[in-house]
Order: structure tokens, then C-alpha cells, then sequence
């Protein structure tokens, strides 16, 4: 298959890339920039010159493959609204559908199991909740699966909080930021919430496994590390710091974790049972604890 890839340069996007590549597939790759184009021949693969907003180039490129991946989002929050990402983000959804539809072809979008709510194990049938912290990306993966009815065999992948492995800037670089620019390494109360996490490499795994037989308005959960405590995260990296391991009350938590306080909170264990059955996914890099043991996340 010749497949698009959005947010191709990415830390997910660009592990989808090198798994595609290697599983036999050629790659039409999402550039914005000619450094962006630049890093996609460096990794043999073709670049699509555009952005996410040009809807008209996110139609050539779709037309011009047998699917689509599209991980690109745009996360920058201090200059855009979370509502203004998202609505952008349905119209590049709603831009691959005109340009798949009636083909059969697959159509994967990346979006987050924080949608289901708080609390519980969630499986991939679970319905969304509109009260979620990240309900904004809801429009999102609505406007994707509808477009199953048109012909399109679109499909959703839900990607643990942490999605973790080399060139990480998520959730747990900002937790060693701060347990060293505090002193100490914290967690939220007891700490028993958990935390869900995929390595990067099993995530782009099952991105290639959704577009090679995803089925038409499916939902997949990108979770090996069902549930991790928050104070067991904590602990491993106090023990690699050397720093004590604490505990925050929920009214101390904003003024030492600042913008991160809200998702570590978070009580949501993932499920991906059904994904493994129904997809053959298998993860088979290491979790995030032995992931945090390797060192790499503590360089300088």
C-alpha cells in the first residue's frame, strides 16, 4: 500500500513511518517545511509539501494513496483554543473523507482514551464521555467514524496518556522537570489513579495493523501498561534522581505540578483486550516502568 501519513515527522508520526517502511509499504509524508521535507528522505520516503489547514493539499494527498494515517493535531494551547484545534482537525477528517469516499480505502485518526471519562477499566466498545477533560476532541473521532456510511473504512486508534520511548516530550519528561526543579519527585494523594501507557514503536504497530484491516467504524485502544499507579511512576523516578517521593494533597497539586496537576489525577486503566483479539496486536517493547529503568530519560 502507498499510504499518507499526517504528523509524519512527529514522535508518533515519524515511529508510523519507519513501521510502515519496514512492513513493505511506500509512504507519502505530511511536510510543512523544507526541513520537515528533508527528514522524510533522509528516512526514504516521499514528502507531501502542505499543512493540516490546507484542506486542498490534504485532498491531493488522500486521492493520490491507497489510505490515510493522520496523527498531525495541533497542540499548542497558549495561541489556540482546544475548540479551535479541534474544529480544525475536523475539517482535515472531514477533507479525507471527500477525497476517500465510496473507495473502501482506509481512512486511521489518532485520538486519546482521557475521552472515556475517569474511573473504571475502559474497553474499546465504552461510549465517550461529553464530561471528559479532553470531551473537545469528541467532534473528532465523530466525524471520522461517520464516515464508515460513505464508504470509507475509517477507524480510530486511542492512545494511552503516555506514549513513551526515545525523543518522549510528553507527561513524563515534564514529571522529571519538575521532581527536579522541586526537590522532590510527588504524586496526587494516595497516588492509586492510573495511568495507561504504550511504548511508541507497539503504538505505530497497531496504526499499521488499523489501515492494513481496521475495521469500518471501529475504535482501538493503544494501551500495553494497562494501569499504572501514579505514585509507583513517582517512585521510579525518585529512585533514578535520588530525590524523596511524596505525596501532594489535590489543593497543593496546581502550585507544584502546575498545567500537568489536572492529568495526573487521572484514573483511567485501559483495556486493549479487544484490540490484541480482533487485530493480532501484540506489544513487545518494554513498558513504561522498564522503559524509565534504561536510563535515557534521565540525560542530561
Amino acid at each position: 500500500m502507498r499510504i499518507f501519513v499526517t504528523g509524519a515527522t512527529g514522535f508518533i508520526g515519524s515511529a508510523i513511518v519507519r513501521e510502515l517502511v519496514d512492513a513493505g509499504h511506500r509512504v507519502l509524508g505530511l511536510a510543512r517545511s523544507e526541513a520537515g521535507a528533508g527528514a522524510l528522505a533522509t528516512a526514504g520516503v516521499e514528502a507531501h509539501r502542505g499543512d493540516v489547514a490546507d484542506l486542498d493539499s490534504l485532498k491531493r494527498g488522500a486521492a493520490a494513496t491507497d489510505g490515510v494515517i493522520h496523527t498531525a493535531y495541533n497542540h499548542d494551547f497558549v495561541n489556540v483554543t482546544r475548540e479551535a484545534a479541534a474544529g480544525a482537525d475536523v475539517r482535515a477528517i472531514e477533507a479525507f473523507g471527500a477525497a476517500l469516499a465510496g473507495s473502501g480505502r482506509p481512512l486511521v485518526i489518532a485520538s486519546g482514551v482521557g475521552l472515556l471519562g475517569n474511573g473504571g477499566v475502559f474497553t474499546e466498545d465504552d461510549t465517550p464521555d461529553p464530561r471528559a477533560g479532553t470531551a473537545h476532541r469528541l467532534p473528532c473521532e465523530r466525524a471520522a467514524l461517520a464516515l464508515a456510511a460513505r464508504g470509507v473504512r475509517a477507524s480510530v486508534v486511542r492512545l494511552a496518556p503516555s506514549v513513551h520511548g526515545d525523543g518522549d516530550r510528553g507527561f513524563v519528561p515534564a514529571l522529571i522537570g519538575i521532581a527536579r526543579a522541586k526537590g522532590v519527585s510527588a504524586y496526587v494523594g494516595e497516588g492509586r489513579n492510573r495511568w495507561p501507557a504504550v511504548h511508541r514503536m507497539d503504538a505505530a504497530h497497531l496504526f499499521r495493523l488499523a489501515a492494513e484491516k481496521g475495521v469500518a467504524g471501529a475504535c482501538y485502544h493503544g494501551a500495553d501498561d494497562e494501569g499504572l499507579a501514579t505514585r509507583d511512576i513517582a517512585a521510579a523516578i525518585g529512585q533514578r534522581l535520588n530525590l524523596p517521593v511524596v505525596s501532594k494533597s489535590r489543593d497543593e497539586a496546581p502550585a507544584h505540578f502546575g498545567w500537568l496537576a489536572a492529568f495526573l489525577a487521572l484514573d483511567a486503566p485501559t483495556s486493549s483486550a479487544r484490540t490484541q483479539e480482533r487485530l493480532g496486536w501484540r506489544p513487545r517493547h518494554p513498558g513504561l516502568l522498564a522503559d524509565l529503568e534504561r536510563g535515557h530519560y534521565f540525560d542530561a
